[in-house]
């Protein structure tokens, strides 16, 4: 597929998506959110690819939506019923990923900038990073489903603050909240997120990864335990039968690195209530 609005490269077992209109400061438009979903599904689908790095061009990660005509696009956006907005399109997409999603973040992101990144893996920052839900200083609303996932992120209190206030805040305040995973210097954010994945590809099981984030994210918020507990079980009773968790055992006890070949999302068990989902 032939991107305008974004890059997708795979390298090392790696995808690496950027948004490319540096020349806007990455404004986020239709066509990059429609991109950005098939970017995301391509990297998900690829057996080769282990791990997704989403980064932007230039001095910015994503300034928010191109106010210049940028959410324009011929769409019918009619009641909402029918209609997905634009950050919710990359940003539900990459909550439905089998594969760690790790952000690497320079300069501003700001609206579509910080709501997109938030159902990644792992967010990494220049430290002279910016960021904003600034939606209430714009008198619209927010976006991407990011009243679900900021306040799991940082809590109540701290979504609450920045969403009501719209204010603008550094990559210190991100940190401290849990927003952010950890700082790099500006221009080594990138080369972090590189080495994380490499980490990633050499350490950890794929399909292991696949369920791991899938049961966070679906099942941590269940008001009992004892659902949970029984995928659990199903899982645990069937995993003698994985090639992965055999190699896992055996490298630990012959104190090697693994050499996993599980693939994904082919080898992810088929009775997780969530397979087949569409949002």
């Amino acid at each position: 597929m032939t991107y305008t609005t974004i890059t997708y490269e795979v390298a090392d077992r790696i995808a690496t998506i950027s948004l490319n209109r540096p020349e806007a400061r990455n404004g986020y438009t239709i066509p990059m959110s429609d991109e950005l979903n098939s970017a995301f599904d391509r990297a998900d689908g690829d057996p080769e690819v282990r791990v997704v790095v989403l980064t932007g061009t230039g001095s910015n990660f994503c300034v928010g939506a191109d106010l210049a005509g940028g959410l324009e696009g011929g769409e019918n956006w009619g009641d909402g019923e029918d209609w997905n907005e634009p950050a919710g399109r990359c940003s539900m997409r990459i909550f439905e990923m089998n594969k760690p999603v790790i952000t690497a973040i320079e300069g501003a992101a700001i609206g579509a900038g910080s709501t997109i990144v938030l159902p990644a893996d792992y967010r990494l920052a220049a430290t002279t990073s910016r960021f904003g839900f600034v939606f209430a200083q714009r008198g619209i609303y927010p976006e991407g489903a990011s009243v679900w996932f900021l306040p799991k992120l940082v809590g109540l209190g701290a979504a609450l603050d920045w969403m009501v206030s719209g204010r603008v805040f550094g990559a210190d305040e991100a940190l401290n909240k849990g927003l952010v995973h950890s700082l790099h210097e500006p221009g080594t954010v990138l080369d972090a997120a590189y080495n994380l994945a490499r980490e990633l590809i050499t350490k950890s099981a794929p399909v292991s990864v696949a369920v791991i984030r899938q049961m966070l994210y679906r099942l941590s918020s269940l008001e009992s335990p004892y659902a949970v507990q029984r995928i659990d079980s199903k899982l645990i009773a069937g995993m003698l039968e994985q090639d992965d968790t055999i190699e896992g055992m055996l490298s630990f006890l012959q104190k090697r690195a693994p050499e996993f070949t599980g693939k994904v999302p082919d080898d992810i068990p088929a009775f997780l209530p969530w397979r087949g989902d569409t949002l």
